[in-house]
């Protein structure tokens, strides 16, 4: 593994460590979720936005996306999801642009599951331009539409977005997932107060602090 990616890997500190086997009944702010210090503005009307902060060479998030996926498709139209790719450093940045030509183009919902896919099981790490420009063209996305995309004003509209919201909400780890714009919780958080449990576990207590967070938004808006 290229001693720059080691470094990215690092740098994640995404939902890998080792905690408890059940979620808390009723989740406890500062524990299993934290309150934003300051709430940020979210346009979902009577919905409760959700937005989840990942990155693609991260393995967590990754691992994250098929239970996160499923758990959206489960609230329905109780919610609007958004996802933020961060560019923490130049090296995550053709990742980072990647995400949002797809979705720029609307083609995140079909390509987002398969640029994981690319990364952690084909091992391509898209660490340039030129890289992201091949797969996509190799999964069947007309390359010169993509790379006028990708070089649009636009997308660089959207990183620029997508960078100050990194910092307004003080995302330090990854997968990250906020709600209504004034709690944060992660897998890695979720589990922070007990044991023992697999990642996948993690990510289940993770899912039903959102749950709770979600209700709890709603009857805030109310």
């Amino acid at each position: 593994m290229p001693t720059l990616f080691k470094i990215m890997l690092t740098l994640a500190l995404c939902g890998a460590g080792v905690h408890a086997t059940a979620s808390p009944e009723a989740p406890v702010n500062g524990t299993d979720y934290q309150t934003l210090p300051e709430a940020q503005n979210t346009d979902a009307g009577k919905k409760v936005e959700v937005t989840e902060f990942f990155a693609y060479y991260c393995p967590h998030c990754a691992s994250f996306e098929p239970a996160l996926a499923e758990w959206v498709k489960k609230q329905g139209d109780k919610i609007v999801f958004k996802r933020v790719h961060l560019g923490h450093t130049p090296a995550v940045v053709p990742q980072q642009r990647l995400y949002y030509t797809l979705e720029s183009m609307g083609l995140a919902p079909q390509y987002h599951a398969r640029v994981f896919s690319a990364m952690h099981e084909q091992h391509q790490r898209f660490a340039n331009d030129e890289q992201v420009f091949d797969w996509a063209a190799s999964a069947g996305i007309d390359r010169a539409k993509f790379t006028d995309a990708y070089r649009s004003f636009g997308v660089q509209a959207k990183l620029a977005r997508a960078n100050s919201m990194v910092a307004s909400y003080q995302v330090k780890e990854w997968p990250q997932v906020a709600i209504a714009g004034k709690y944060v919780t992660s897998p890695n958080l979720a589990g922070s107060s007990a044991t023992v449990a697999t990642e996948a576990q993690q990510q289940q207590m993770a899912l039903q602090v959102m749950d709770h967070l979600v209700a709890k938004a709603a009857a805030e808006k109310k």
